[in-house]
């Protein structure tokens, strides 16, 4: 839908869903407050509702990207979907207090936007329709800064929380576990909450407040419970060493029949193939998935050149390389199958994505 500051940002099909179910939730009250417009034109302010309020949705998430871009961090994008929205910022922050000022940026810009509209709101007439708007807004701003100011991952105050733990702890994991853990009994709680208020009052649970309880809970249940897993995930990161998941090579002419050279690799326990020239540089890697999909019967007819993919800059790395450094090399430049050279340019071996990928999942 456009880049401010850089940023892409798109809207998913479901923000359709949710501006309907706003559009058609909010017709009633906009026509009780002006009665004056007729059903039609509620819905037409109903909708405009929906894109304003999305539009703070916005504004909150680029508040959270702007400072993380400010602190050096690289941000993918920004999604508009049916929960609100979501920045995928790529590399976390150095400190837990940049942590906390990324997180709590977004929170204070609704609250932002809710004074402000609350200010509006007493130079505006009321019944008019700029007036029930910007109440509506000023007063849903609010409830978005609050809800996103509770302790518990995904929401901003469980990065809050975790970036606190982490500078207790002096260990983001920790943080991580102690934030996605508060999420969950969050979730929980606000099920809990919701229908416990309605039975309070004397009332049955309704089927609306029983399905956005639950859709709710759902979204932070599963956002701690992925967020726990990709921080056990980066913990593992320190400990990648492409040396280590290197696999021997065997170099091979680029008319050498695929037969002889899996011969050769078998004969040498080595486990991948690289092309060289006559004059033995390296220029491609066999691809591990097109052997694979060679039928044994036509190897001694394929050559180990047709089956290889050429070497690009960006595909031979440093077999020094570790951690972090690894993967934004790997990032940069997706393959099947990495060359890894020593400082003076002589081949080490091939890092393979597969062998990397078991590493950091543990599978």
């Amino acid at each position: 839908m456009g880049r401010p500051f850089g940023i892409p940002v798109y809207v998913s099909p479901t923000w359709f869903i949710v501006a309907a179910l706003i559009t058609f939730s909010f017709q009633g009250l906009f026509l009780s407050f002006l009665p004056q417009l007729g059903e039609g034109a509620a819905y037409l302010v109903a909708f405009a509702f929906a894109v304003l309020l999305y539009l703070s949705v916005l504004l909150h998430e680029l508040a959270h990207c702007v400072v993380a871009k400010a602190y050096g961090l690289p941000v993918r994008r920004i999604t508009l979907y049916l929960l609100g929205g979501v920045s995928e910022i790529e590399r976390e922050a150095q400190t837990p207090g940049r942590e906390f000022a990324i997180a709590f940026a977004g929170p204070l810009l609704s609250l932002g936007l809710g004074g402000a509209g609350f200010a509006l709101q007493q130079v505006l007439e009321p019944g008019t329709v700029p007036g029930v708007l910007v109440w509506q807004l000023w007063v849903s701003n609010l409830i978005v800064g609050v809800f996103n100011l509770l302790p518990g991952l995904p929401l901003d105050g469980g990065r809050m929380l975790r970036a606190g733990v982490w500078k207790v702890t002096r260990n983001p994991l920790s943080g991580t576990v102690a934030a996605a853990w508060a999420g969950r009994v969050l979730a929980v709680a606000l099920v809990v909450w919701a229908v416990g208020l309605s039975l309070a009052s004397g009332q049955e649970p309704s089927t609306v407040t029983l399905v956005w309880s639950v859709l709710l809970a759902s979204f932070i249940w599963f956002g701690a419970t992925q967020a726990l897993r990709g921080a056990r995930l980066r913990a593992r990161i320190p400990q990648l060493n492409a040396r280590s998941l290197a696999r021997r090579a065997v170099p091979v002419t680029a008319d050498v029949p695929l037969a002889e050279a899996l011969r050769r690799a078998a004969e040498a326990q080595a486990g991948a193939l690289v092309v060289v020239g006559h004059d033995g540089s390296p220029t491609g890697i066999v691809s591990e998935v097109a052997v694979e999909s060679t039928p044994e019967n036509r190897r001694p007819w394929v050559t180990a050149g047709s089956l290889a993919r050429s070497l690009e800059p960006s595909l031979v790395l440093s077999a020094d390389l570790t951690g972090e450094a690894l993967i934004d090399a790997m990032r940069g430049a997706p393959a099947g199958e990495y060359l890894l050279v020593e400082r003076g340019g002589e081949i080490y071996g091939v890092l393979a994505t597969a062998d990397v990928n078991r590493a950091f999942t543990g599978v």
